[in-house]
């Protein structure tokens, strides 16, 4: 190297009375900072020339100390992996690297004593710097530090869209793994063989029951206690909602007089399965066959009535005569679960279990009142033999109790108020397998979608919200008496903090009106007027309380409800307290050219690939409202429509297509609706809310489907008129209030499953990086010697085997929050 000098120019300093030949400090610096920002580079370049300095403040030591980059600062979204490097260089050795965090808000740094540490971007509601800093220290003691600036912008959807298929797989985003979890017919009790999926199986009381529905898990410490933040550990309550009993039994079902093998085998098959799910690490999920938790929840499992009903003639049968207690839940459809940790599993379509013949010699007729006769038709209870025939397969009450007719001199001699122990919520405490069950009647009667509870807000009351799944039926809302007390979130008496909210409140049934308001309308004895006679059928007299509630639809029809397009799943806003309701779909005859509102504003017809067209409202639409004041209690609210289905290939995009969807995000039917918990930060300040469809009109271009959305609120759009057309060609107009448009940024379509399957049921660990999603009857169409799909099997690579209904778990390769 050559040397250099500085000459001996006089300046008003001491650095420049020395004309020694020696060179400058600055020059030192200067050399320092050349050589080494063109390997570093950027920020960690001025950094360097700070380092240097501080270098050669250490008299008589030759070493140098370390060099540092903190790397670039970078730009992000609530919920991902970030990813900060630094490096380290020095003369010698670093003996040790390690990264703080200096400002913004906290999160936690996984693998901070070394060169690399990640940590998910928190939920923001507005663009946030997180500051870090990265420390190396030499072999000398000598520390040195840069940092780097990470920006955190609110939650974003961050995967690119599944495509519509006809695969026989769950197909995810890229970055997304699949793991098949319980699947129907699984062993959840220690010593229960494997299933053969050959229909020879049998004991399903002791197995994952058939057409897995809606899902819950709720967490376990490592002790066995609840732990609702537990995102390792936990139990999968889901419900099981019917059966594909082709492939039940090794050649389908045998016609009746049924065998009573078979009958038992396909009552177990409903209900309710417990199950543990433990990680095994780094988000591995596997069940525990012999877990103590495990429990199955069946027709056949004793229960309790509480409410308003418990103890009334509406209850008493043969086998239990108190009316206070009973048997079994079934057809469980969708869920809810309570801040005090217990699930409400939700009994849909119950009425086309029980024989009552209605016509021909066989019927009961004569011996049934007027009201009575009422009562059935308006529930649906005249279903000849019932769906599966069980009490044709003996005298055993297990299969005697769904024989409907009246048959004995009173009710207390044959079963005929069967019927009127179906229809309810059933609250249950996962965590305790000993105990018994209870029908909540204070939440009335119907056709039970789901039971989703509003915010739990101190002082308020609770509130639940509750679809009856068909067409032209009502949105019911319930309201606790007690106001909500938090510490009795973690009481040890669940189901007895469930008595002290659920048996005793207010019931209602929605009023949508053409101006974007409503009303929800009390229905209580002496509050409203009698059902009207419609048709033959007579006016219908309200004797009680009780009486309303055990015929919760003809209470509706009596208080002036506004029919609806099949209102299924509700979900709530952990952010706002908006409610959001799944209205699946209707047809021509139930809401016709002439019938459609505000609320159910279309009518249409949806082309099919084969040339046919269904007409009504085939595609659904999802709509929500805003509480007056957000207030629990409000009998006001203000609503709009969220989203419109459609195929976005052939749809009128004036008056069919009112969302704007396109190939990423069409879709039709929809029925399960989840916002994403608040836990993390996919549920925090903008929290995405998870779409699931249950389709027949959408199916000739694509299996059903799960879409993600970052929903505004009610309002962000505005009125629209409508020009609707009939099948004839005729038209007519219809005035309604549309939510903003849908775009790639707010929805996306995330997962379809396989084929004939239903996706239904989904929820995440508290973390937010694990999704558990159900997949209902793939291959229902099929039959035992030629199932039309093999999933799960297929999911693996195996094109042979008759399908099942089951779970899959879905995590994000890099571990971040799913979705986002």
């Amino acid at each position: 190297m050559s040397e250099l000098k500085s000459e001996a120019v006089y300046s008003d300093g001491d650095v420049d009375t020395n004309d020694i030949g020696n060179r400058h400090l600055t020059s030192i610096v200067n050399e320092r900072y050349s050589r080494r920002q063109t390997l570093f580079g950027g920020a960690a370049a001025t950094a360097i020339a700070l380092f240097g300095t501080s270098m050669l403040s250490a008299c008589g030591d030759d070493n140098d100390p370390p060099v540092v980059s903190a790397g670039e600062n970078a730009t992000t979204s609530s919920g991902r992996v970030v990813t900060l490097s630094g490096t380290a260089t020095d003369d010698d050795a670093v003996s040790s690297v390690g990264w703080t965090q200096t400002g913004g808000p906290d999160v936690e740094l996984s693998g901070a004593d070394g060169a690399t540490a990640t940590f998910l971007a928190p939920s923001v509601e507005a663009s946030t710097d997180l500051t870090f800093e990265f420390t190396a220290t030499d072999s000398d003691g000598d520390a040195v530090s840069a940092t780097t600036t990470v920006t955190v912008a609110p939650a974003a959807l961050g995967f690119d869209a599944v495509a519509k298929n006809k695969a026989d797989i769950v197909t995810v985003p890229a970055g997304y793994s699949v793991t098949v979890m319980t699947r129907l017919g699984d062993p959840i009790f220690a010593g229960v063989p494997a299933y053969a999926n050959d229909g020879t199986d049998t004991n399903f009381a002791q197995r994952i029951g058939d057409h897995g529905d809606a899902l819950h898990f709720f967490g376990l410490s490592e002790a066995g206690a609840r732990d609702d933040s537990s995102s390792t550990r936990g139990l999968l309550a889901q419900n099981h909602e019917n059966l594909n009993v082709q492939y039940l039994h090794p050649n389908g079902p045998t016609a009746a007089p049924r065998p009573a093998s078979e009958a038992i085998k396909e009552i177990e098959a409903h209900g309710v399965s417990v199950t543990e799910y433990v990680d095994g690490g780094e988000r591995d999920w596997s069940f525990v066959q012999d877990s103590a938790f495990n429990r199955r929840i069946t027709p056949n499992t004793p229960v309790a009535f509480n409410g308003p009903v418990s103890g009334t003639t509406f209850l008493q049968t043969v086998a239990f005569p108190a009316g206070t207690s009973g048997t079994g839940t079934i057809n469980n459809c969708a869920n809810g679960v309570t801040p005090w940790g217990t699930l409400l599993t939700c009994e849909e379509n119950w009425a086309g279990y029980f024989r009552r013949d209605n016509s021909g010699d066989a019927t009961d007729n004569a011996n049934r009142s007027e009201r009575e006769l009422t009562a059935l038709r308006r529930y649906g209870v005249t279903s000849g033999t019932g769906n599966y025939a069980w009490s044709s397969a003996g005298n055993d009450p297990v299969f005697r109790r769904w024989d409907a007719r009246a048959t004995g001199a009173s009710a207390l001699e044959d079963y005929r108020n069967e019927p009127n122990k179906f229809g309810w919520v059933l609250e249950i405490n996962p965590y305790d397998p000993a105990s018994t069950p209870r029908k909540r009647t204070a939440l009335g009667r119907f056709g039970h979608e789901g039971a989703w509870l509003g915010r739990a807000i101190e002082g308020q009351k609770i509130v639940v919200y509750l679809g009856d799944d068909a067409r032209r039926e009502y949105l019911y809302k319930y309201v606790s008496n007690a106001s909500w007390d938090p510490a009795d979130a973690q009481s040890n008496d669940p189901l007895g903090v469930g008595n002290k909210y659920l048996d005793n409140g207010t019931f209602y049934v929605a009023r949508f009106d053409a101006d974007g308001t409503g009303e929800w309308l009390p229905l209580v004895f002496g509050q409203i007027p009698n059902r009207p006679a419609v048709g033959d059928t007579p006016e219908y007299v309200f004797a009680s309380q009780a009486d309303i509630l055990v015929n919760g639809r003809l209470a509706a029809d009596a208080a002036g409800a506004t029919p609806m397009d099949r209102p299924e799943w509700t979900a709530v806003n952990p952010s706002n307290g908006e409610v959001y309701l799944t209205l699946t779909n209707n047809n021509a005859s139930n809401r016709p050219l002439n019938g459609t509102d505000a609320a159910n504003p279309r009518h249409y017809g949806d082309p099919k690939l084969d040339g046919s067209s269904s007409f009504g409202n085939p595609n659904g639409h999802i709509i929500r409202l805003r509480e007056d004041g957000d207030s629990n209690s409000a009998t006001g609210f203000a609503w709009d429509i969220f989203l419109f289905g459609a195929d976005s290939a052939d749809a009128d995009p004036a008056n069919v297509n009112l969302s704007g969807l396109d190939a990423t995000n069409d879709f039709s039917s929809p029925d399960g609706l989840w916002f994403s918990r608040s836990s993390n930060a996919a549920g925090a300040a903008s929290p995405l809310l998870w779409i699931q469809t249950d389709d027949g009109a959408f199916t000739d271009r694509t299996n059903n489907q799960m879409l993600a959305a970052l929903p505004g609120t009610v309002g962000d759009g505005g009125t629209k008129t409508i020009t609707n057309k009939a099948s004839d060609g005729a038209t007519a107009t219809q005035a309604t209030i549309v939510g903003a448009p849908a775009g790639a940024a707010n929805l996306r379509r995330f997962l379809t499953g396989p084929l004939e399957c239903e996706i239904t049921g989904v929820d995440t660990t508290p973390d937010g990086r694990t999704i558990f999603v159900g997949i209902q009857h793939p291959g229902e169409d099929g039959e035992a010697a030629a199932p039309s799909s093999n999933w799960p099997q297929s999911q693996g690579g195996t094109a042979s085997g008759r399908p099942r209904s089951a779970v899959v778990a879905i995590t994000k390769d890099d571990g971040g929050l799913i979705g986002l």
